[in-house]
C-alpha cells in the first residue's frame, strides 16, 4: 500500500554514489491496456449509501494504448492494494485503440458509448489516503499496476493521472 522506493549505494575507488529507484508505480508491463487515471477520494463528504452517497462519483480510467489492436475488457480483473475489493469485467466491452472506460462505483447501466462500466456496488473501492490499483489480465497476469498516496495529488482534487 505505500509507494515504494529503493535506495541503491554503492563505492567503488573511495567515492560514493547514491542512485535512487523508480518508485513502485512506475512499473511497466506488457499490456495495451493500462490504468490512466483515477479519482481516488469522490467529490463531498464520504457516503456509501445507494441512494444519496457519493461512490457513483470514484472512478479509475483505463485506457487502451495499443495504435491497432482492439481490446475486449472481458475478463480482466481491477483490485486494491489487499485485494478484498475487486472487480471483475464479467461482459463484452471493446475498447478501439485509444479509447477509454470508466469504471465507477454506485449503480448504472453500463454504456459502450458513453465509455462507462459500473461495479453495481456503492462501497468505495479505493482509500482515500494511499492505495495500490492493480489491473490484471484474463489470464492472471500484470497488466497495470499504481500505488498513490494523497500527497501524489499535487492539486488535491482526489484525481491523479498515469501514463500521460
Amino acid at each position: 500500500m505505500r509507494i515504494r522506493s529503493a535506495l541503491a549505494v554503492t563505492a567503488a575507488a573511495g567515492t560514493l554514489a547514491v542512485l535512487a529507484t523508480a518508485p513502485a508505480q512506475a512499473t511497466e508491463y506488457s499490456s495495451a491496456l493500462k490504468i490512466r487515471g483515477v479519482q481516488y477520494d469522490a467529490p463531498g463528504p464520504d457516503s456509501n449509501n445507494c441512494s444519496t452517497g457519493n461512490s457513483k462519483s470514484e472512478y479509475v480510467t483505463i485506457k487502451n494504448y495499443s495504435r491497432t489492436a482492439t481490446v475486449n475488457l472481458k475478463g480482466y480483473v481491477v483490485r486494491d492494494a489487499t485485494s478484498t475489493n475487486k472487480f471483475v469485467f464479467a461482459s463484452n466491452h471493446y475498447l478501439q485503440p485509444g479509447d477509454y472506460v470508466k469504471l465507477r462505483g454506485g449503480h448504472g447501466t453500463d454504456s459502450d458509448a458513453n465509455n462507462v462500466v459500473y461495479r453495481q456496488n456503492c462501497n468505495f473501492l479505493w482509500n482515500n489516503d494511499k492505495d495500490t490499483i492493480r489491473l490484471y489480465k484474463p489470464s492472471g497476469a500484470h497488466a497495470d499496476t499504481h500505488a498513490y498516496t494523497k500527497y501524489d495529488d499535487g492539486d488535491r482534487n482526489g484525481y491523479i493521472s498515469y501514463h500521460g
